[in-house]
């Protein structure tokens, strides 16, 4: 029979007791030194563990506060690209794996976001890519994307740089999505021949198509440390050569001990990297006018 016993002091005593839960999105695991973070403190690090030093993945959302002056940027509407143009189905539809990623990441979204803005004072052009999206993967939208930041920074004289973070073509679109490694070296040509600089940030991981294509010819590669960037992945390396692969291969360190890159610069510092560069590569040097010519 009920009682005060089990009608209030039972109650107070499982509420004293009782261990509260700890909501799942306050830490984050560091993949590399296994070291568990507060996500408030890893969010104000850039996604940057504080122990190892290991750079978590960035959306593009997150790429732009972080390197446009005063996190004032313009968001560019790109142009809309044909859906399951070959009508794909593996274990899904191609179709509603596209539904899936833009449940999760905003209508409309794709694997790859591009803005307008200045950095250090220069007109930029940023075009940068979302993992999360199917895994970056570069398909006809992707395409599109990056000729329209290419005809954009043309038009404005601006800068161009290039974010990529894929593993790859989309295989969900065939012989198309492979047709876009050509767009996008003919798209960051463009930017050349305009005089306009064109650099690429290789973060991790950057393979496959994306690799082989408009990631392997800016003006200046900078990887962020750690990132994996290569064509093919290194189990298939060795499986196809029979060969151990060197420590670290494929890494953005081993990449700049061999001439693959031409920097790896952290994340706390590759805004000010990039302004110091943009103002080197844009502004004009004026010499100091001199009294007398002279002679030849």
């Amino acid at each position: 029979m009920p009682n005060w016993l089990t009608n209030f002091v039972l109650p107070k005593i499982r509420a004293a007791v009782s261990r509260k839960e700890v909501p799942d999105n306050l830490w984050r695991q560091c993949p590399s030194c296994e070291q568990t973070l507060f996500l408030k403190d890893l969010t104000a690090d850039l996604m940057v563990c504080r122990h190892c030093g290991h750079h978590f993945r960035l959306g593009s959302a997150e790429r732009f506060k972080m390197l446009f002056d005063d996190a004032v940027f313009e968001k560019i509407e790109l142009p809309k690209a044909a859906v399951d143009p070959l009508k794909f189905r593996d274990r899904k539809r191609y179709t509603e794996r596209l539904r899936e990623s833009q449940a999760a990441m905003g209508a409309g979204s794709e694997a790859i976001a591009v803005a307008a803005g200045r950095i250090g004072g220069v007109g930029s052009v940023i075009a940068a890519f979302d993992f999360a999206f199917m895994g970056g993967s570069m398909g006809i939208a992707v395409g599109e994307a990056l000729v329209s930041a290419s005809r954009l920074a043309v038009e404005h004289q601006a800068a161009l740089i290039v974010i990529p973070s894929s593993g790859g073509a989309r295989m969900q679109e065939g012989i198309l999505s492979l047709m876009q490694m050509p767009r996008t070296i003919i798209a960051a040509d463009m930017v050349k021949e305009a005089r306009l600089p064109y650099i690429v940030v290789l973060t991790d991981p950057t393979t496959g198509g994306v690799a082989a294509s408009f990631a392997a010819i800016g003006d200046i590669a900078i990887a962020e440390p750690g990132a994996v960037v290569g064509f093919a992945g290194a189990r298939v390396i060795e499986e196809t050569i029979r060969e151990k692969l060197p420590e670290g291969f494929q890494r953005a360190e081993y990449l700049l001990e061999h001439g693959m890159v031409d920097m790896v610069v952290k994340r706390a510092e590759l805004t000010a990297t990039l302004a110091r560069l943009l103002k080197l590569l844009c502004e004009p040097v004026l010499l100091p006018a001199t009294a007398t010519a002279h002679p030849a």
